[in-house]
């Protein structure tokens, strides 16, 4: 696929979806490693099997024919997932750290961006090609359980994994996912750093786990971390790449993980701001470069190409996208913590989304649209 040869508006688009997933899914604290791969076949199942990484494909589509993606009329389903895994640790699991989902309306005119908590107690359906029988557990379990290959424990697959999560994430939501992707950071801080950098409003102050100051990792002690501490004061911030993944990565702050969602979904808005600003899709040289930094470090499982999809996306309106925080509450007795759930007001909102009345909910629930 050369970018510079595809039209203005399809190109940004499929930087823009490549650079949200980036910034959604990275900020959970990822390293998933494989190339974006896809499904050629229009019409496809959402996701088939565990797709084997290869390079995109993107024909230029005859003048006499329909573009590409020219079909999808909606209603459209993407889950973005970022997963923890531990490169360091021989046979490690993957696990979902941060689980959205982008709903877009039949019309394709206007979107809708939420998180699951990534401790959510769900029920996670049977999957025998992993050998998991089924059972009620956090979210963050389901790509866990569905990446064990039977005879192989050393040598989890992620795609198969995201198998499991897709089917409980649609179990939960009501919705059909048909398509999605999952991400690592490995090239994040290249990528926000090639758009040179990222203005955002910091709506709390955040003290960070992980990094120093300078930029450098803190380091480990007992019970955690030590060391000075990289802060970030509340209000209008600009964030280079290491600081706005270690920024969106923190959980252990006032509001816990619902913030960290917050502040993921925030720099969603962002990063579509900044390549909308700079207008990406009329400077060629500029979109391969940002492209570049994203590597191999994206794999996206779909029923129809990304090319596809962008181009179905491409009349979405930026002020039309819009990002929603679902409330919720821990589940436990006493100090016996067992995960999260929504509140009713943030389970109303998936019954009212599904019915296409997601516009008069919030307009009646307005704390639930994020701000800044």
């Amino acid at each position: 696929m050369v970018l510079g040869s595809m039209a203005p508006r399809r190109r940004w688009l499929l930087l823009g979806l490549a650079a949200l997933a980036v910034v959604a899914l990275i900020a959970a604290g990822t390293v998933v490693i494989t190339r974006l791969t896809g499904n050629d076949k229009p019409g496809g199942p959402p996701v088939a099997g565990s797709p084997t990484p290869s390079p995109v494909g993107t024909p230029t589509p005859s003048p006499s024919g329909p573009p590409p993606g020219a079909d999808i009329t909606g209603p459209l389903n993407l889950l973005l997932v970022g997963v923890d895994t531990r490169v360091s640790v021989p046979g490690w699991e993957p696990h979902s750290d941060a689980v959205l989902v982008l709903h877009v309306p039949k019309g394709l005119d206007r979107a809708y961006l939420f998180s699951l908590p990534r401790d959510l107690v769900v029920d996670i359906p049977a999957f025998p090609k992993a050998g998991y029988k089924g059972g009620k557990t956090k979210l963050t379990h389901a790509m866990s359980f569905g990446s064990r290959v039977p005879g192989k424990p050393k040598q989890p697959s992620t795609p198969q994994g995201y198998e499991l999560l897709r089917s409980t994430v649609s179990g939960y939501t009501g919705l059909r996912i048909d398509a999605g992707a999952v991400l690592t950071f490995n090239g994040f801080d290249r990528l926000v750093n090639a758009l040179g950098g990222v203005d955002i409003y910091v709506d709390q102050r955040v003290e960070s786990l992980h990094r120093r100051p300078d930029g450098k990792y803190r380091e480990s002690a007992p019970g955690g971390y030590k060391g000075p501490q990289q802060v970030y004061e509340k209000g209008e911030q600009h964030l280079n790449g290491w600081q706005a993944l270690d920024y969106s990565r923190q959980r252990y702050i006032t509001g816990g993980d619902y913030a960290r969602q917050r502040h993921q979904q925030q720099l969603i808005r962002a990063m579509t701001r900044k390549i909308l600003d700079e207008g990406l899709a009329r400077q060629p040289e500029r979109v391969d470069q940002v492209v570049s930094a994203l590597g191999d470090t994206l794999v996206y499982v779909g029923g129809r190409r990304i090319v596809d999809i962008a181009y179905a996306l491409s009349g979405l309106p930026e002020n039309r996208f819009t990002l929603v925080g679902l409330p919720g509450s821990g589940v436990g007795k006493g100090s016996a913590y067992r995960g999260e759930q929504l509140t009713s007001e943030g389970r109303k909102f998936l019954t009212e989304l599904r019915a296409g009345r997601a516009d008069a909910y919030l307009a009646a629930h307005p704390a639930l649209v994020v701000k800044n």
